[in-house]
């Protein structure tokens, strides 16, 4: 009898789970309402409750529990880089770019620390549901291989499972800056989409707060056709569909981007606002950085390259695909190209101190356009020949307004004044015209390359990319503009002007201390380049001065006035 008991009892209980497995987890759906004119529709609606009845009825696939006892560090240190993960959330909580230094002179790391502790770490999960996205990024994972320091190439693993949602984790890193890293997220055995985010900036954030807020953006797009987003204009959150090649964030002279294996993916980018530890200001103060998030649309994991690393042009075009277009140099790339690529050559072949490069380049470019300036001196030298006809006309002409009819006739009688004497009136502005876009270019190749970043010079002068910081006393002292400006005045005096109104003369005289203001704050290798270029100005007036007769003015017209 004891053992029909027990027999009897295990079919109850049996029987009772069954009951109890039906209504938690089979849910039935209601019947749909067909139209009786249409048999087909009532056929269709049965056969789709069949199939549904018969998918709910399959048990889900158990999925092992695996956690890790205590949050350690994974340190992955190899020749370029030291990065360092936490099994706390799978993040990466260091990445250091070990052949750089921040404006501070410790080893650079790209991830602020401070204010990722308030805002996420690098290689967070991001989803819709926030409580599931809190408990996966606080979640310990457990690491293959385990603990220690590891030297690439290596692959470094970290998974997490709770019975009912398994993450996975994987960065493969190699001998570049760039990573391979995959990211799946499970619920039971059907994939969830995977979304990865870099919260709280990128770059040097040693910097000031404005430099950062200038110089980090977010970029997006295709090889050669990429949109960036400056941080301090960044208002609303900006969504990229697929398909994209490249999204990131970068700053001045780094990136940290990623290179999507998939091409269904979306990428998303905001700005974001913390508060720091001795923070006592207004919420208006508080400062901001950037979120990066790239999703995978389909329910799959996600794979992809990441390259963190320097926007060093050599470094850039090794990669696959190339990404020297984070170099931008502007409209005038045609010309910068070339001169970065010269002045890199002086300075490895010649000199070895990129100052002395500027100085050497600067007197080159200066010799070849130096018939230009020629051609505009001469010019400038025919305008002030005719200058006492042209004043006599304006004089003739001054008691009319701007806007009446009579003005065009003092034009008219300056223009056949210009003609009769063979003057161009035009002719000093060309050849400053076409110097321009060396000017711009040199003005890009002297801000962008890395190569200038904390490059000295001689004395003081120990960063070609900063302004010039010699503050004896604490008194700051800006030797480089001050002396660019003094530079300036003596070739102004020296060099003829093709204006002859003396409102203008006084606006060309007052224009150095603009550039001095304007300057003040410009990197010092920009300073150097137009002050080495005002001093071979200086030299070359001289030389004209000594040789080039200047042409005698003509004599006043009599009583023209009248």
């Amino acid at each position: 009898m004891d053992q029909e008991k027990r027999v009897l009892f295990a079919i109850l209980l049996s029987f009772v789970m069954l009951l109890l497995y039906r209504s938690l987890y089979v849910k039935e759906l209601p019947p749909s309402p067909a139209s009786k004119s249409n048999p087909a529709a009532q056929s269709q609606t049965a056969a789709e409750k069949t199939s549904s009845a018969a998918a709910n009825s399959e048990v889900p696939a158990s999925i092992p529990v695996v956690q890790g006892n205590a949050a350690e560090d994974i340190v992955v240190d190899g020749d370029l880089y030291k990065v360092t993960f936490s099994t706390r959330g799978a993040v990466a909580e260091s990445w250091i770019l070990k052949k750089y230094n921040d404006a501070k002179g410790s080893p650079l790391d790209v991830i602020d620390d401070e204010a990722c502790g308030k805002l996420g770490f690098p290689m967070s999960l991001s989803s819709a549901d926030d409580v599931l996205a809190t408990k996966l990024n606080s979640a310990l994972y457990v690491s293959a291989p385990s603990g220690g320091t590891l030297k690439p190439p290596v692959k470094v693993e970290f998974t997490y499972s709770d019975g009912k949602v398994q993450v996975h984790k994987a960065f493969s890193f190699g001998a570049g800056y760039d990573v391979h890293a995959e990211v799946s997220v499970m619920e039971g055995n059907r994939y969830l989409p995977a979304e990865i985010t870099w919260p709280g900036g990128f770059g040097d954030h040693s910097l000031a707060p404005v430099q950062i807020s200038t110089y980090t953006q977010g970029v997006y797009g295709s090889v050669g056709d990429l949109t960036t987003v400056a941080q301090r204009k960044l208002k609303d959150d900006r969504v990229a569909s697929a398909p994209l090649q490249i999204a990131g964030l970068e700053d001045h002279y780094f990136a940290g981007v990623f290179l999507p294996d998939s091409p269904d993916v979306a990428f998303r980018i905001s700005r974001q606002t913390w508060t720091p530890t001795d923070w006592s200001g207004k919420d208006s103060d508080k400062p901001t950085a950037l979120l990066a998030q790239w999703r995978q649309a389909q329910p799959k994991p996600l794979a992809f390259r990441m390259f963190v690393g320097p926007k060093d042009l050599d470094v850039l075009r090794a990669e696959k695909p190339p990404l020297d277009s984070l170099v931008n140099f502007g409209w005038f790339s045609i010309v910068a190209k070339p001169l970065f690529l010269a002045l890199r050559y002086i300075d490895e072949r010649w000199v070895h101190n990129y100052g002395w490069a500027i100085v050497i380049l600067t007197v080159l470019i200066n010799l070849a356009l130096f018939p230009l300036k020629l051609k505009s001196i001469h010019s400038a030298q025919e305008m002030q020949r005719v200058a006492p006809h042209v004043k006599s006309i304006q004089d003739k002409y001054k008691s009319y307004k701007f806007n009446d009819p009579r003005k065009q006739r003092m034009n008219e009688e300056i223009m056949k004044l210009y003609k009769e004497h063979h003057v161009n009136p035009l002719g000093g502005c060309l050849p400053m015209l076409l110097q321009l876009p060396f000017l711009y270019a040199f003005y890009s190749v002297l801000q962008l390359p890395i190569e200038l970043r904390h490059a000295p010079w001689i004395l003081w002068i120990q960063d070609l990319s900063a302004p010039d910081k010699f503050h004896p006393y604490g008194i700051p002292l800006p030797i480089l503009p001050t002396i660019m400006v003094i530079t300036m005045f003596i070739m102004q005096k020296m060099t003829p002007m093709a204006a002859t109104d003396p409102s203008q003369q006084r606006m060309m005289m007052i224009m150095p201390i603009v550039f001095g203001i304007m300057f003040y704050n410009f990197a010092s290798g920009l300073v150097l380049y137009f002050l080495t270029a005002n001093i071979v100005g200086i030299l070359q007036q001289m030389a004209i001065n000594k040789f080039i007769p200047v042409p005698q003015a003509l004599p006043a017209p009599a009583n023209r006035a009248k």
